[in-house]
């Protein structure tokens, strides 16, 4: 029987990376002075690495090694992340990032249902909480029994970690449970906890590989805006309801 709902955030829930995050990145290194600048193509190879903090770094690593280093680089990295967090919330302040098809209309479906609902992502709880607020209204912080976010765990997706903390926190089986994703290393990671998951692609992900979904979509669409099937079975829907998803938990 289906008893939960897992979704992630940044792509999910809300199109955030290229007018959101990347926005708020640029933005925060602009406020400390450096000249480094992530365009959208950039950004879709960084991209590539999960956490803000580590994306930095994947960034000097790779694409600017002649970046010359401070001593104390982690604590700059920890910093502009967090002037790049309060840029990103600034923005959602402003509605810049509103959420995607269906996704508030199956969230009231759910709780109507008396689902349970929760988060897993490697964004930060500030993040999650700003986008959450900005959106569907304070109360909704609430409405998730469990936000498993950021460095709670270790080992950030691909690594399944962030997952099997939230399972072991609702104290639930992956089997009882459908994951919402719409990357290539969000996939690996709710496969590695046993999850079958449902993929949501946006424009930086239309690429990946999404082996093993139990379906792939442009968006969980509307009545009035129906969704495209990438792969798997529409099973003759126009949009993701608790109906639909029974027919896929069940398959």
């Amino acid at each position: 029987m289906l008893k939960a709902l897992i979704f992630d955030v940044d792509g999910t829930l809300a199109d955030t990376e290229k007018d959101g995050h990347r926005v708020a990145f640029n933005a925060a290194f602009k406020e400390a002075g450096l000249d480094w600048e992530w365009s959208v193509e950039l950004y879709d190879k960084l991209l590539a690495v999960t956490g803000g903090k580590e994306r930095m770094n994947y960034y000097l690593d790779h694409f600017n090694t002649e970046f010359d280093r401070p001593e104390n680089l982690q604590e700059m990295i920890a910093a502009l992340h967090n002037t790049k967090t309060r840029h990103y919330t600034e923005l959602l302040a402003k509605g810049a990032i509103p959420l995607r098809p269906g996704v508030k209309r199956l969230l009231d479906e759910a709780r109507a249902a008396g689902l349970r609902l929760a988060i897993a992502t490697t964004t930060t709880p500030e993040n999650v909480t700003a986008l959450l607020e900005n959106t569907l209204g304070k109360e909704s912080i609430d409405w998730f029994e469990v936000i498993a976010a950021g460095d709670i765990v270790p080992a950030k997706k691909p690594a399944a970690d962030i997952y099997d903390w939230a399972l072991k926190e609702m104290q639930l089986d992956a089997a009882d449970c459908l994951a919402f994703e719409d990357s290539e290393n969000g996939i690996k990671s709710s496969q590695g906890a046993g999850l079958k998951t449902i993929i949501t692609v946006n424009d930086y992900t239309l690429s990946h590989d999404f082996s093993g979904a139990a379906i792939v979509l442009d968006n969980l669409g509307e009545p009035d805006q129906a969704f495209s099937v990438i792969s798997g079975d529409g099973y003759g829907k126009s949009f993701v309801d608790l109906v639909f998803l029974s027919q896929l938990h069940a398959t």
